[in-house]
């Protein structure tokens, strides 16, 4: 994005990431970009049984560093179509009813084989003719009572119209056929705007810093996890498979800097840089950690700020319960309204976290003493 120093980072795969496809437990579309972009930059690439992706980078030393960032955005399960032709579902991860009502969604229904992830590692699995596009439906307000206008919504109410014959939506869609919301990724002013910023824009991220690092001391492995959504579930795994001696997450966090919200309650603000997590409810992040991403912010005069998420949880709670005592830390991209399909972070952000991930990575010697 030349034309614009605010986007300084190829934000074509960056769309490309948000407007494909991944709930939780079916991450196979996001996986197949994952693996193909990463595939120059890391020195071996694998998956697991879960589906995580992991791109190694061999360092010098016997000191490793993990970093993850979650393919898996919200989304639903279908769980039923009933005798008139409209879906029910079930959600995948935290929804706000209040935002779903007239979004437009897609049924993705199962893909044929030839377009699996198994017709070849490196190769990205192309839509399928089985994506169905459906609408959540709202019906006009002047049809509703006052009680219906009042009565606030929930998630188990949501039907999807596929406009469909009841008979065709019958034989096409079956229980188990994962639903995303429709959105498109675009540049509003000086931020990205779209679906699924939680949590691709971290995966980018990581995708870029791998690509800029050369000859590190320490391994890396570069871990795009799955199931964060509903548990943390791909961090927890790896906790444990890649047993590192320190672990660093990327994820979105909360920026109330819009109207309605007091200033102590921001949590972070758009624009003012990269921030460092000190806690959310899931973790406590470690002091000698988040102090040297500070050190290395500092040096490197990269824009920064400090995250207190008073709710939610991310996958640098993952890597600390499992396989024993882990160092960790995390990087955050504020990003407003969240858990929507407008989901907005600003660009110069999303550069600092590329800066701040690829200078603290560099520096990184493996000696430093991270225990208390």
């Amino acid at each position: 994005m030349a034309d614009d120093p605010h986007f300084d980072f190829d934000f074509d795969l960056l769309k490309r990431l948000t407007e494909e496809r991944g709930v939780p437990g079916y991450e196979d579309r996001i996986r197949g970009i994952v693996r193909e972009e990463l595939s120059g930059a890391v020195d071996e690439i694998r998956s697991d049984a879960m589906g995580n992706v992991i791109g190694t980078v061999e360092g010098d030393s016997e000191f490793s560093v993990a970093v993850a960032a979650h393919m898996d955005e919200i989304g639903f399960m279908v769980t039923h179509v009933d005798e008139d032709g409209f879906v029910s579902v079930d959600p995948l991860g935290g929804f706000d009813a209040r935002v779903l009502k007239a979004q437009r969604v897609t049924v993705h229904t199962e893909v044929p084989e030839s377009e699996s992830e198994e017709s070849g590692a490196s190769e990205t699995p192309s839509r399928a003719d089985g994506d169905l596009p459906g609408v959540i439906g709202s019906p006009p307000p002047h049809t509703l009572d006052e009680e219906e206008r009042e009565r606030t919504p929930k998630v188990e109410d949501v039907r999807i119209d596929l406009g469909l014959p009841a008979e065709e939506a019958d034989e096409r869609v079956s229980p188990g056929d994962p639903v995303t919301l429709s959105q498109t990724t675009e540049r509003v002013g000086e931020h990205v705007t779209g679906k699924a910023l939680d949590d691709r824009v971290s995966v980018f991220a990581m995708i870029e810093a791998a690509r800029r690092i050369e000859d590190p001391t320490p391994t890396i492995h570069f871990a795009a996890t799955v199931q964060e959504e509903v548990g943390l579930r791909g961090a927890r795994a790896l906790g444990v498979d890649l047993d590192p001696d320190l672990a660093i997450a990327l994820d979105v966090t909360v920026a109330n800097d819009v109207p309605g919200f007091e200033a102590g309650k921001y949590v972070t603000e758009c624009g003012e840089g990269t921030a460092i997590k000190l806690k959310d409810s899931s973790v406590i992040t470690s002091p000698k950690v988040h102090r040297r991403l500070r050190e290395v912010a500092e040096s490197e005069s990269i824009p920064h700020q400090f995250e207190i998420l008073p709710a939610g949880g991310t996958d640098t709670a993952g890597f600390q319960t499992p396989a024993g005592a882990k160092p960790v830390g995390a990087i955050s991209i504020p990003t407003r309204y969240l858990h929507t399909v407008t989901e907005s972070a600003h660009a110069e952000d999303v550069a600092a976290t590329i800066d701040l991930l690829t200078a603290f990575l560099e520096s990184e010697t493996g000696e430093r003493d991270y225990a208390f």
